[in-house]
């Protein structure tokens, strides 16, 4: 059973879109693709090259790019490439290495998205101590314990889905190795494994969404005994674009893993997934970038300094 197993491939569905709108449908994904990973890198790079966004909110909101772009990058292009082929199939190394990463980016962008409230909170109830104690080292551990936090969550979770036996249909009803979709082929009893990843993606989501709640109260105290209008103004404006990414991001999480699977369908989960993996990686460095002046200006900036005229100027 377990040659079997190793030795099959897997057959990946996809959208199931009809051969009408295929091309349409390829267009779209492969802009938004281009778009995400264009995005993702031109925040990591401002970033980097800004003396400016050498703070803490700005290294973690780098490490979200990071995050966005492997996680849109783990499954658009093997979507893309069975878009335009008739071979459809995925090697079973391969679709354990596909969960492995996916949950790795998702469980660690879970965590993130819970540690950038709490940045939020020190910023706005402790201004003055924020440099102190949001210090370089601190953020680096915080990265870093996001980073393990999802790496663990990908190591937890892909041996709970490969180490079950598959012995009968090899189609996954997705257009990439997700957990639950893979679960429905095996031959085998699965409730334990189902009642374990349903654990594990709960307290993934219980514990960022505990320390987003106990960040936030605090912020709204401190915002509403602000009198100046600018503060209420730019608490807003950082504050609502992460609590936008938050809704959209464990929205979509909490429908496909913690949701019962009898109040949704396959058709739906597609949906679903392919919002929070293909879309939510462009939306991102889009909400924060457009409504951030730092980073609009930083973007103007390196415009203005890669512009003729001003290399002109520069020379003479």
């Amino acid at each position: 059973m377990g040659n079997r197993t190793s030795s099959s491939n897997f057959v990946l569905l996809g959208l199931l879109v009809s051969s009408e709108v295929t091309e349409v449908v390829f267009t779209v994904i492969f802009a938004i693709f281009v778009v995400a990973v264009a995005a993702n890198s031109v925040m990591i790079f401002l970033i980097q090259v800004d003396s400016r966004l050498h703070t803490p909110m700005y290294f973690l909101l780098s490490q979200l790019s990071i995050m966005d772009t492997l996680f849109i990058c783990t499954t658009v292009p093997k979507l893309l490439g069975d878009m335009v082929s008739t071979e459809k199939t995925i090697s079973f190394v391969a679709c354990g290495i596909q969960i492995f990463l996916y949950s790795t980016m998702a469980g660690s962008e879970f965590f993130l998205q819970g540690l950038m409230a709490y940045d939020h909170y020190m910023a706005v109830c402790n201004p003055l101590r924020y440099p102190v104690l949001m210090n370089r080292k601190l953020c680096l551990l915080l990265a870093a314990g996001a980073w393990f936090g999802g790496s663990l969550d990908g190591f937890l979770l892909t041996p709970i889905t490969m180490n079950v036996p598959y012995c009968g249909s090899r189609q996954i009803n997705q257009f990439f190795c997700e957990v639950p979709a893979v679960l429905k082929l095996a031959c085998a009893d699965t409730s334990l494994h189902e009642t374990l990843m349903y654990i594990c993606c709960v307290l993934m989501l219980l514990i960022p969404i505990s320390l987003i709640s106990t960040s936030y109260a605090p912020i709204l105290f401190t915002v509403h005994h602000v009198r100046s209008a600018e503060g209420h103004k730019k608490a807003f404006t950082t504050c609502s674009s992460h609590l936008t990414v938050v809704s959209i991001f464990y929205g979509a999480a909490f429908y496909t893993y913690v949701l019962p699977p009898l109040f949704h369908t396959p058709e739906q989960d597609k949906v679903v997934s392919a919002f929070y993996t293909i879309v939510t990686p462009m939306l991102n460095p889009l909400i924060y970038s457009l409504r951030n002046k730092d980073i609009m200006g930083a973007l103007k900036k390196v415009f203005a300094h890669c512009s003729p005229a001003q290399k002109a100027s520069s020379e003479a």
